[in-house]
């Protein structure tokens, strides 16, 4: 019979049998008498008590025993013993949440990777979370946000691949509201019933809409007299200005390709002689113009010009009038979006640039946008305090679309996106709770004290 002491303190011996030392650990003699059991029995000391295991190993008669003093190992003491009870046979098979083949351990604690080759596609996105956010759009969601419906809606649509989302979102709130996604290029039909679903929606909880706003899309001015009746469409004044100023910018670049042929072909090499002298100084002037043109280009549609920007911009446009005529009437349009002013005063301005720029013939056709019948939308907002004059709100919902396809999705399907777009919109439902709980905390961590700065 053998004793193991757990502890270290106790010092090491070991045992020469048949002239081979025997390495132990920890082992004390109790005794040594031949035995004829066919188990060997070890009585471990712990704090807890003793514990008597059998080791299915024939006991050892020790003859002519030699004490020593050796170096022993050292026992760690786990906080709780692993004892088997009983073998469970795990068999070879595929999981359907992996791509490896899982087999049988050797040990006694389950199943590991035996084999690190390629199996099954994973299938790790099985979860109905997506279609379920569908559902909860349909119910909380939309509850939630029509129930600080501001009146005034944005509508646009985006083109993602052969698929074509239309959203209509509140252009106050900049909550979205409505969606739907589409498999072809949107047409008339297809916009009055996206229209009219929405309207459904806002009279079953007794909703009107004030006031819509959208690009100078062909697609929404008739589909939204039809829908929603005589109310009021802006069109968006960014868009409308945006066109205005790439024609500006058109008209400058001709100016620059007009400067470039008037540039005279020299020889080779260094100048020799007084006209070659004179030809290469005459071109490099040239070129500087063309260069402060292209560098300093954004200066003929830039909104307001500081006093330095107004001394670079006359020193660039010396010599050409036309230039600075470009830039007047810049000011005159975007003096007519100025809010302090009514419609009719601002469709007068109009007329009268209008008037203006036909005495230009070189700039008829460069200002063809002006002679829009979209312009005159774009002022419909002067006359209603609470009409946004932009659809920012619709754009921000498109950005962050095209954001989240970029990194999460690399095969779009209609219902995937469908999906996706309801699940973005149920996070939203939850924000405003989870910015609550992220201030809370702050303040708590603070010791009640603001942070200021």
């Amino acid at each position: 019979m053998l004793k193991i002491y757990p502890r270290p303190s106790l010092s090491g011996e070991a045992e020469i049998i048949n002239g081979g030392p025997v390495h132990c650990v920890n082992i004390g003699h109790t005794g040594f008498v031949p035995s004829h059991v066919l188990f060997t029995i070890w009585e471990t000391l712990s704090g807890a008590g003793h514990e008597i295991s059998f080791s299915p190993i024939r006991s050892t008669v020790v003859l002519n025993v030699i004490i020593t003093s050796m170096r022993t190992w050292m026992i760690w003491h786990y906080p709780k013993a692993i004892i088997p009870i009983e073998w469970f046979q795990w068999r070879c098979d595929w999981s359907w949440k992996t791509a490896c083949h899982i087999d049988r351990h050797p040990g006694i604690y389950g199943e590991t990777i035996g084999f690190s080759f390629p199996g099954l596609q994973s299938r790790t996105g099985l979860r109905q979370r997506e279609k379920k956010a569908e559902v909860a759009v349909k119910t909380d969601y939309i509850n939630k946000v029509l129930s600080e419906f501001s009146g005034y809606i944005a509508a646009d649509e985006l083109y993602d691949g052969p698929f074509c989302v239309l959203f209509i979102v509140d252009n106050h709130k900049f909550n979205r509201l409505y969606y739907e996604v589409l498999d072809h290029n949107p047409t008339n039909e297809d916009m009055i019933r996206f229209f009219r679903r929405f309207k459904q929606m806002l009279d079953a909880r007794g909703l009107t809409v004030n006031g819509i706003t959208t690009d100078g899309s062909p697609l929404y001015p008739e589909p939204i007299s039809e829908v929603f009746g005589k109310i009021e469409h802006q069109l968006c004044q960014f868009h409308i200005i945006k066109e205005i100023n790439k024609a500006i910018l058109k008209a400058v670049t001709r100016v620059r390709r007009e400067l470039k042929q008037k540039k005279t072909k020299g020889q080779r090499g260094r100048p020799c002689g007084k006209e070659a002298k004179r030809i290469a100084r005459n071109n490099k002037r040239i070129q500087g113009k063309i260069a402060d043109l292209f560098e300093y280009r954004y200066l003929f549609v830039k909104h307001t010009l500081t006093h330095k920007e107004k001394k670079i911009f006359r020193r660039i446009t010396r010599g050409f009038e036309q230039l600075r005529t470009l830039r007047s009437i810049m000011n005159e349009v975007y003096r007519l979006f100025d809010r302090r002013c009514r419609t009719d005063t601002a469709l007068e301005k109009l007329a009268k640039l209008r008037r203006r720029v036909r005495r230009f013939t070189k700039l008829k056709d460069t200002l063809k946008k002006l002679s829009s019948p979209n312009l005159e939308k774009a002022l419909t907002f002067l006359d209603d305090s609470l009409l946004p004059a932009t659809s920012n709100a619709v754009e921000r919902a498109n950005r962050r679309h095209r954001k989240m396809q970029k990194s999460i999705y690399c095969v779009r399907t209609r219902d995937h996106i469908s999906q996706r777009i309801a699940v973005d919109m149920q996070r939203d439902l939850y924000i405003g709770d989870q910015k609550t709980t992220i201030n809370t905390l702050h303040w708590s961590r603070s010791g009640g004290k603001r942070k200021t700065g």
